[in-house]
C-alpha cells in the first residue's frame, strides 16, 4: 500500500514563500509522476505542478514564474516552492502518486494567503 504525506502549509502573507514537502511510504515504482494539486473552496480540484522519475516538469499557467516543483528520488518525495504567493493561491494542496495506471492522493494541506 501507498501512502502519501503532505506537510509545509501554513498562513503566509502576500508576496511570502512557502515549500511544501510530500512523502511517498510503500512500494514505490519507477517510472512515475508525482504532483500537486490545489482545491479553492467552491472550486474545482486542479493540478499546479508534476514532475516525472527523470524530472520533466509541467506547470500551470497561473503558477508559472513562481513556484517550483523537485523531487528526491532516493526519499521518495517531492517538493514545491512557492514564491510571491498571492491570495488567489489559496487552497488545499494536494499531493498525487501515478504509477502503473494506479493513482495515490495525500490528505492535503491548507495553504492560506493573506492581502
Amino acid at each position: 500500500q501507498v501512502q502519501l504525506v503532505e506537510s509545509g502549509g501554513g498562513l503566509v502573507q502576500a508576496g511570502g514563500s512557502l515549500r511544501l514537502s510530500c512523502a511517498a511510504s510503500g512500494t514505490i515504482f519507477s517510472p512515475n509522476v508525482m504532483g500537486w494539486y490545489r482545491q479553492a473552496p467552491g472550486k474545482q480540484r486542479e493540478l499546479v505542478a508534476s514532475i516525472t522519475s527523470t524530472s520533466n516538469t509541467n506547470y500551470a499557467d497561473t503558477v508559472k514564474g513562481r513556484f517550483t516543483i523537485s523531487r528526491d528520488n532516493a526519499k521518495n518525495t517531492v517538493y514545491l516552492q512557492m514564491n510571491s504567493l498571492k491570495p488567489e493561491d489559496t487552497a488545499v494542496y494536494y499531493c498525487r502518486l501515478n504509477q502503473r495506471f494506479k493513482e495515490y492522493w495525500g490528505q492535503g494541506t491548507q495553504v492560506t494567503v493573506s492581502s
